[in-house]
């Protein structure tokens, strides 16, 4: 009989940590996204209107800026061997100061395109939104690992 409750308990135990979602769940590029769009959304005011004519190109220059970013983040992750030799450690670092200084080559780009659909008003305020958006994202993060 303890035998068979012992069994019980395990197995009860063991179903309840599925239904459990898992630690460190992250969220989908396209639900990130989703997320960043109905906050900048309501934090800058914009209407249904403006956000469907802004968040196409919004994003047309997110996944340009993050294709630097990532090719950067590449490069770091290569410093990391120890036989990277100091001419492959200046390429690093010479690339890297490149992608930044083409992110906001970029941004500079975009904000051409981006006032033809929004005012200055509201792009100051689409600006201040992400700031927002990215801080209460990283205080969620901060509050999981505590």
């Amino acid at each position: 009989m303890k035998k068979i409750i012992i069994i019980l308990l395990v197995i009860c135990s063991n179903s309840l940590s599925w239904a459990q979602p898992p630690r460190g769940e992250r969220l989908t590029p396209a639900e990130f996204r989703a997320k960043q769009e109905a906050f900048i959304t309501q934090k800058a005011g914009l209407t249904k209107e403006d956000a469907a004519k802004f968040f196409p190109v919004y994003f047309e220059m997110q996944n340009e800026k993050k294709a630097l970013n990532d090719n950067s983040w590449n490069l770091r992750k290569k410093g990391k061997d120890p036989a990277t030799t100091e001419a492959q450690y200046d390429n690093i670092i010479e690339t890297t100061l490149d992608n930044r200084i083409r992110v906001d080559e970029i941004e500079k780009e975009y904000y051409k395109q981006f006032r033809k659909i929004l005012s200055a008003k509201q792009l100051y305020k689409v600006q201040h939104a992400e700031m927002r958006f990215h801080r209460e994202l990283l205080k969620g993060v901060n509050k999981k690992k505590k």
